[in-house]
């Protein structure tokens, strides 16, 4: 379905959970959370900027998360009342947004590593895990901007899914993925530069479910490390032997996960 312009998959009936995506991403990667909470929960899993079905970014300056919030306002006016909001890596970004945005009417948050790379930044930009982070971003886009979209998303998957992934990686998602790069320079910016402070984020008053894999990379978990301790009611919960994609690639456990947190806060959960 789409909302002037946003892309949604929408199923089930109940309270709304809103999905949103990872980076070289869609609403699709939400397929099997989608099945679980059906018959519970009304859930919208929507496309970004750029992703599955959306539109690309039109504007002339570079993309704001503020940008994406606009894109999904259609979206969210549809359940009406309150909202859960799901966010993986650039969608927890997103979410983060979103919930400062509408604070009164976000019910919880569930969080898998949101890059929120700016917090990080700021925390210390000298630190490993910024730099390394920094370094990343710098590679992936020189790349892109010089048309060698396969190389810059080889660095991308092969930093967020270990060394080895792109060459592992079928050809039909190698060629899917590349062709995000392109999109990707945006993105960047917008995780980077967001201005949401931690103080901000403090006023976050909702249960917030932060996910984390031991085997991301540092910078990822170093922004959930800084989220968790600012967060006033979140609660951490790290998943052995996972990384960054883990709602890809184990998506039995972390919708396990999702489920029980929102399960806990229905009445009498």
């Amino acid at each position: 379905m789409e909302h002037r312009g946003a892309y949604v998959r929408e199923a089930g009936a109940g309270d709304p959970v809103v999905c949103i995506h990872a980076s070289a991403s869609s609403s699709a990667q939400w397929r099997s959370l989608i099945d679980c909470l059906a018959g519970r929960f009304r859930t919208l899993a929507v496309d970004l900027y750029g992703s599955g079905r959306s539109p690309d970014w039109p504007g002339d300056r570079p993309l704001q998360l503020a940008d994406e919030v606009a894109l999904l306002e259609p979206v969210l006016a549809v359940p009406g009342a309150r909202f859960h909001l799901i966010g993986h890596s650039y969608g927890g970004a997103v979410a983060l947004k979103v919930a400062l945005a509408h604070p009164g009417r976000v019910a919880s948050l569930a969080l898998f590593e949101p890059v929120l790379f700016s917090v990080l930044m700021a925390d210390d930009p000298d630190q490993p895990a910024a730099r390394e982070i920094e370094a990343v971003r710098a590679d992936t886009s020189a790349a892109a901007d010089g048309g060698d979209l396969q190389a810059a998303g080889a660095r991308f998957v092969d930093y967020w899914m270990g060394a080895g992934a792109w060459a592992a990686m079928p050809e039909a998602r190698r060629l899917t993925v590349a062709t995000a790069m392109g999109k990707i320079k945006g993105q960047w910016h917008a995780a980077f530069e967001e201005p949401a402070s931690l103080p901000a984020l403090a006023a976050l008053d909702v249960p917030t479910l932060c996910l984390v894999g031991s085997d991301s990379p540092a910078s990822s978990r170093g922004v959930s490390r800084l989220l968790a301790k600012t967060l006033p009611r979140a609660t951490e919960v790290e998943l052995d032997g996972v990384g960054h994609m883990g709602p890809v690639t184990h998506p039995d456990r972390v919708n396990t996960l999702i489920e029980q947190h929102l399960d806990g806060l229905a009445p009498g959960g």
